[in-house]
């Protein structure tokens, strides 16, 4: 009797799903980080999500508080997104620190490309040292953070565990 049968549209969906809730833990993180690291180094919120969606959906907020609710909205939008990569990643069997290296080089590195494109950010060699640094801090803590709970998501429960090392016999 097989117990568990291949099924690769479910194990998408179960990598999909997984992602998400990666994503969603990884800005909440993600977020907590820039909220400290703003009140120490007095840094004013960035605009890039507004100018990105100005710039690419002819977008414009009518008043600074529209501005706020649509750069909070896309940044919640876009990191929970990005987790689905997360997962794309998970199912090639690829876990760990690989795993979030290779998701924290794919984050960063669309946005080393993207934001600059859409008049965003300043290209990563015209920026101080100082802010590419913050930057990576953040979307390290991203990357790592959506790797934990991914990872923890995508192990299976106790006895599923048990069960599959029964069965390896």
């Amino acid at each position: 009797m097989k117990l568990h049968e291949d099924n690769t549209l479910g194990a998408l969906g179960c990598a999909i799903g997984k992602g998400l809730l990666a994503g969603i833990a990884a800005t909440a993180v993600m977020t907590l980080s820039q909220m400290i690291e703003m009140k120490i180094t007095k840094r004013q919120a960035s605009d890039a999500p507004v100018k990105v969606a100005e710039d690419t959906a002819g977008v414009k907020p009518a008043t600074q508080e529209d501005k706020t609710r649509l750069s909070q909205e896309l940044h919640w939008s876009y990191g929970t997104a990005w987790g689905v990569a997360r997962g794309l990643i998970g199912l090639t069997g690829l876990k760990g620190l690989p795993a979030t290296l290779l998701h924290f080089g794919a984050v960063w590195g669309t946005a080393l490309i993207m934001l600059p494109k859409h008049d965003a950010a300043k290209p990563i060699n015209e920026q101080e040292s100082k802010d590419i640094a913050i930057d990576v801090l953040h979307h390290g803590v991203y990357a790592i953070t959506a790797g934990l709970v991914y990872d923890a998501l995508d192990a299976g429960s106790k006895n599923e565990r048990k069960l599959k090392k029964l069965l390896a016999c």
